[in-house]
């Protein structure tokens, strides 16, 4: 175990030797000193944890923590490895390409293994709520992870979701983005879970493309599409639903780290 603090912010550093992956994961654990006084708190869990310290996770959360603006939470960061492109995506539906075959085992090490380690790294502490997140690739296994798991997760922070992930290419005859975008079918195709709640963010430059030559970019146009679903099968526009899209806002870390304040204490 390596340890770095501040006044503000404990960040520890675990490994987990996954047997459903089949390599270590690596987890950064952000948290307030003095956490592990509370019998209870929130629990975040963010794919490509890697990103974080790129985006000054930690000045990040010590400047909330200063101004009260966010309770104690624990933050988990977990670290995407080599396979990333296959243990992010939809569990048990790859995508055209057959990416996101090991999704179903990326799920498994989050319920069986990541949230069990934490639970023994703080002895005598619960959860009260927990939520994940992730950007990109890693947002759309976050939504796909709490929307499958809605007994275990309760709100997601999704920064450019790659919900373009399809089982047709788009440029492949009678591709039909209702039926081919694999996380618009699932929730379609799903129930409604009470008391879960969803952030989105999209970058007006996100990306180039715009499939349907609408002057949206996809990005944009899969995201506004999926809260569409999400609102038609029973959740509330901003209260159950925000949405927070950047003017000139880039598919990368410093845009992500612009709106992360935001999204930490639209947790509470």
């Amino acid at each position: 175990m390596e340890v770095s603090s501040s006044p503000v912010v404990i960040n520890e550093h675990m490994v987990i030797e996954s047997s459903f992956l089949g390599r270590e994961v690596w987890v950064d654990i952000y948290a307030p000193a003095g956490i592990r006084h509370l019998a209870s708190s929130d629990l975040l869990l963010i794919n490509d944890g890697q990103e974080l310290p790129v985006m000054q996770f930690d000045t990040i959360l010590e400047e909330l923590y200063l101004h009260r603006r966010i309770t104690p939470m624990i933050i988990a960061g977990i670290h995407a490895g080599p396979d990333r492109k296959n243990e992010y995506g939809t569990a048990g539906i790859p995508d055209y390409m057959g990416r996101g075959s090991k999704a179903a085992a990326y799920t498994a090490f989050v319920l069986e293994e990541l949230i069990p380690a934490l639970s023994d790294w703080y002895q005598g502490h619960s959860f009260k709520s927990k939520s994940i997140a992730g950007f990109s690739l890693g947002a759309l296994s976050a939504l796909d992870i709490l929307w499958h798991h809605p007994e275990e997760f309760a709100r997601a922070g999704l920064f450019s979701g790659s919900f373009w992930w399809r089982t047709k290419d788009k440029t492949d005859a009678g591709y039909d983005e209702n039926v081919h975008r694999i996380m618009h079918r699932q929730v379609a195709a799903g129930s409604y879970y009470p008391g879960l709640r969803f952030f989105f963010e999209c970058g007006t430059e996100d990306e180039q493309e715009d499939r349907n030559h609408n002057g949206i970019i996809d990005s944009i146009d899969d995201t506004q599409d999926l809260m569409k679903q999400l609102v038609a099968k029973g959740y509330r526009p901003e209260e159950d639903i925000c949405y927070v899209e950047i003017p000139g806002g880039r598919h990368d870390v410093a845009t992500w780290g612009q709106v992360m304040p935001a999204f930490l204490q639209w947790l509470k």
